[in-house]
């Protein structure tokens, strides 16, 4: 326990320092950052202090209680600057829950003329974000066993960590190509015409998958081809496990099952899209691509950037992306939802329960990047698919209950939990946001973005009486 409550507390004191920064380079906003980071670094010192010692060794249920600590520790703290900034405690909490989750939902309004230091701290949070959860994705979540997530330990660390030598050098690397596309996003944006505080805003929220722009228009304020197929491309990239540019780099080796999934489904739904657009709606047939492309990558990424409301191309369009909300990118990416190799492996077990239906006495087996999967693994992704369903409608039900209609009680819901940003609808589709939603439900979608960013399972655990007793006894 005294380990998780020290690196709590280094997690605050690395926290008072970006405040501090923030504060430096904004001097606009310098009361605010001031107090606090003092704030914040005098909680996180006492933390620290209280809780230096000779650690005993770190169990595993530890994990649990450690990764859902850190996550509720950096959103808490991150609310400090918002709230002293003038919001109210509840959108202050809001912003910094889904910054920190990368869902990119916002309560703000007024992008355009909010101070600079504001707006970089949301893209701090979730460039933050983004690389915390591909922390949490590779290290924590196969070891918990999060609904088959042990099977992309063994994709990227038998293929990754070993060829780097150790889990260090694995991370440090992982770091680096986290590092190197967001500066190559970067330096593409100021090459397409954006100024340099954009630049640096809509990389980090890019890579992040966490989707927050510095207008109330997000991406659509910048008229620009060039500037739109660069955002889908980064997109993409942040939609694809890090380990697998780790292993494409050192190895030269591309083939993976989840990446060809993803680039294969993203390819057959951008394409009926835009014929469906083109022919239905007569727009031209490059900027029906560019949008369709721009808006179908940014859904699925769970980035959530917008340049038009697309849900006014129809019913059918605005049924499609209510679905794609679910998919999300691969697992150890920064895209949020279900994840592409959840989605293969309840494919095939469903495709294996039909044959046992055909031939009851016959023997099959699953396999997934060329292994076996037990059955330990196929009952962790259909558990995780029931809490999430299950999640999903408790969520939709409490948000019904606190007075939104239903499609925004239902996209709310699933745009949480999926932590993909907009939801569908005139109030918080891609043309509105969360502002006028009651107290209320922005607590429930905060905890919504909280339980779906850490898969559910790791922070459902401490809610059960049993994981308490053992861990104090």
């Amino acid at each position: 326990m005294k380990l998780i409550v020290f690196i709590n507390g280094l997690v605050l004191v690395f926290g008072s320092v970006l405040m501090a920064v923030d504060a430096v380079l904004f001097g606009a906003t310098a009361a605010v950052f001031y107090p606090a980071a003092l704030l914040t670094f005098t909680t996180g010192l006492c933390l620290c202090l209280v809780s230096y010692s000779s650690f005993a060794g770190f169990r595993a249920r530890d994990t649990f209680l450690l990764t859902a600590s850190v996550w509720m520790t950096a959103a808490a703290f991150g609310t400090l600057p918002l709230f002293m900034w003038s919001m109210p405690l509840s959108d202050a909490f809001f912003e910094a829950m889904s910054g920190i989750t990368t869902t990119g939902s916002t309560v703000m309004s007024g992008l355009d003329s909010t101070p600079p230091g504001i707006l970089i701290w949301r893209a701090v949070l979730q460039w933050l974000g983004g690389v915390g959860f591909i922390v949490t994705g590779i290290a924590l979540l196969p070891m918990l066993r999060v609904g088959g997530m042990q099977l992309f330990r063994s994709e990227s660390s038998d293929q990754g960590e070993k060829e780097l030598k150790s889990s260090a050098k694995f991370a440090a690397a992982t770091l680096w190509v986290y590092l190197t596309l967001s500066m190559s996003c970067m330096a593409l944006y100021l090459l397409g015409g954006m100024g340099a505080f954009d630049a640096v805003v809509h990389a980090m929220t890019t890579l992040s998958s966490g989707g927050f722009s510095n207008y109330d228009a997000s991406f659509g304020h910048f008229d620009s081809a060039f500037l739109q197929w660069t955002a889908t491309l980064f997109m993409l990239c942040a939609g694809l496990p890090f380990a697998w540019f780790i292993r494409a780099a050192h190895r030269r080796v591309f083939r993976s099952e989840q990446v060809t999934f993803y680039l294969s489904g993203l390819a057959v739904v951008i394409v009926l899209i835009t014929l469906w657009r083109v022919t239905v709606h007569d727009v031209a047939p490059m900027e029906a691509l560019r949008t369709v492309a721009f808006h179908v990558v940014s859904t699925v990424t769970t980035t959530g950037y917008a340049t038009s409301d697309y849900t006014k191309w129809g019913p059918a369009a605005v049924a499609v992306f209510f679905l794609l909300m679910a998919v999300g990118g691969c697992a150890g990416s920064t895209a949020g939802g279900a994840k592409t190799m959840r989605w293969i492996l309840l494919f095939r077990s469903l495709g294996q329960q039909l044959r046992l239906i055909r031939h009851p006495h016959g023997i099959f087996t699953i396999r997934y990047e060329g292994r076996r999967v037990e059955p330990g693994v196929l009952d962790g992704v259909t558990s995780f698919f029931v809490v999430y369903f299950f999640t999903f409608a408790v969520l939709a039900v409490l948000l019904d209950f606190s007075g939104l209609d239903f499609a925004t009680a239902t996209s709310g819901a699933l745009t949480a939990l999926a932590n993909v940003g907009p939801g569908v609808g005139d109030i918080i589709g891609p043309a509105g946001n969360f502002s006028s939603l009651p107290d209320s439900a922005k607590w429930v979608l905060a905890f919504g973005m909280y339980v779906g960013r850490l898969e559910m399972l790791t922070v459902l655990v401490l809610l059960t009486p049993v994981f308490w007793r053992e861990e104090l006894a």
